[in-house]
């Protein structure tokens, strides 16, 4: 797809902002979740070990992820961290076997094109795996956003990719071996102000290259009251989150 073809949800201003916030974020607060992040990462790991694969170059684009780094160094591996690269965009090197991509392809305007980058910077039979969340998570805090504006709701939470479409994109880009999986985490939430913060902490804020205006404090509060209806009888209402894993390589002709 050409450039002028990739319609523009996603702001990649916005997108490299919220990874340096959440990154910052969990430096500077004892108390920054971490848990989608600590779950991607040991499932990389797991991945790593199953296909027996070990890593001598890799990179690693997002942050967290921290027993995924150490476990990387423990194999010798040499890293390369891209932080706030842009998937969507040719990557500055190439020639390596591993890359590792946390979070991020939520918020790509063209996911097919970050999907042919990631490939073409591997080695041949060089290895990626790339997981974020996808179309089956926040249902509580969409209903929550919809009971705010019942009449006329703007645009507040991404639009996430659905994981059945997933395998075509992969086919599309050349990826060999592609495989596409997802597993669900359900947290419980004793308010909807925990669940942003916990958000914002794992950089998955809000990316949207027109994002709706700040919510009033009337429209804050039925969102806060549509959460908390939601809730168990111990006043916790349950939030779900969709992780979706991309796994594949390219090809050992290097195609």
């Amino acid at each position: 797809m050409s450039l002028s073809q990739v319609p523009t949800i996603f702001s990649e201003r916005r997108r490299v902002a919220r990874v340096l916030r959440s990154a910052n974020r969990r430096v500077h607060r004892g108390d920054a979740a971490s848990f989608l992040l600590d779950d991607i990462a040991d499932d990389m790991i797991e991945r790593l070990g199953f296909v027996r694969h070990k890593p001598k170059s890799a990179l690693v684009i997002g942050t967290g992820g921290r027993t995924l780094v150490d476990y990387l160094k423990c194999g010798d591996a040499a890293l390369t961290f891209g932080a706030t690269a842009d998937p969507a965009q040719p990557l500055p090197a190439s020639g390596y076997d591993f890359i590792a991509v946390i979070g991020q392809l939520d918020a790509i305007n063209d996911l097919p094109g970050a999907l042919i980058h990631l490939r073409n910077a591997l080695t041949p039979g060089g290895l990626v795996i790339a997981s974020f969340i996808g179309g089956q998570s926040l249902r509580a805090l969409r209903t929550a956003m919809l009971a705010a504006e019942p009449d006329r709701p703007a645009a507040r939470i991404h639009p996430m990719v659905d994981a059945r479409a997933a395998p075509q994109l992969l086919q599309r880009a050349g990826w060999k071996d592609p495989v596409v999986d997802t597993h669900m985490l359900t947290v419980r939430y004793s308010s909807l102000d925990r669940l942003v913060a916990d958000l914002r902490d794992q950089g998955l804020g809000n990316a949207l290259a027109r994002p709706g205006p700040p919510l009033g404090k009337a429209a804050l509060a039925r969102a806060r009251a549509a959460f908390a209806e939601r809730a168990d009888s111990d006043g916790k209402t349950a939030e779900t989150f969709e992780i979706v894993t991309l796994t594949g390589r390219r090809s050992l002709a290097g195609t």
